[in-house]
C-alpha cells in the first residue's frame, strides 16, 4: 500500500512538471494586458483590440528567426492596418533593454508588449520562438504558426487577407 501511494503521488508530481497545452485553432485567445516596451506608452490590451485582426507574434533578441520575420511582419501591418490589421509582439525577453537595443537598430511601427515574468507566454503555451496566432475580430485564434523559414511570409499574408476579406 505504502509503494501505490508513493508511485501516485510521483505521478502527480511528475504532471506539474508537464507543458501547458498550447492554444489551438479555433479557440478563444487568452485575454492579456501588458505594459508597452518602450516606457512611459499606455498598457497593451488584447480586449482593447476587439474588432481588428490581431497577429500576436511572440520574439525574443536571441531568436534568429524572430528577427528575420519582424521587418516582413511589419510590412504586413503597413499593407493591412487601414483594413483593420493590428500586431502586438510579445517580447520575452529578460533584461527588458535587450529587446529594447534590438528595437533601435530595427525600428517597427507595430504595438510591441513585454512579457518579463512570462505569463502572456505561459497562458498561450508557447512552447519555441518564434510562435505567432492569428486572432479574429471576436477574439478567436483562426492560424498559429511556429518557427520562421523563407517562404511562411506568404501564407501569413494570405490568412491574414482571408480574414479581412
Amino acid at each position: 500500500m505504502k509503494m501505490r501511494t508513493l508511485v501516485l503521488l510521483g505521478f502527480l508530481g511528475l504532471l506539474g512538471t508537464l507543458p501547458v497545452q498550447a492554444v489551438e485553432e479555433g479557440e478563444q485567445a487568452p485575454a492579456f494586458t501588458l505594459p508597452d516596451i518602450h516606457e512611459g506608452r499606455p498598457d497593451i490590451s488584447l480586449a482593447d483590440l476587439r474588432g481588428k485582426t490581431v497577429y500576436v507574434d511572440f520574439w525574443a533578441s536571441w531568436c534568429a528567426p524572430c528577427l528575420r520575420s519582424m521587418p516582413l511582419i511589419n510590412e504586413l501591418y503597413a499593407k493591412y492596418r487601414e483594413r483593420g490589421f493590428e500586431v502586438v509582439a510579445i517580447n520575452v525577453d529578460d533584461p527588458v533593454e535587450d529587446g529594447r537595443e534590438f528595437l533601435l537598430d530595427t525600428p517597427l511601427d507595430y504595438l510591441i508588449a513585454a512579457d518579463t515574468d512570462n505569463k502572456v507566454l505561459e497562458a498561450f503555451g508557447v512552447t519555441g520562438m518564434p510562435t505567432s496566432f492569428l486572432v479574429d475580430r471576436d477574439g478567436v485564434v483562426r492560424m498559429v504558426h511556429m518557427g520562421f523559414r523563407d517562404g511562411d511570409i506568404a501564407g501569413i499574408e494570405a490568412a491574414i487577407s482571408a480574414l479581412l476579406d
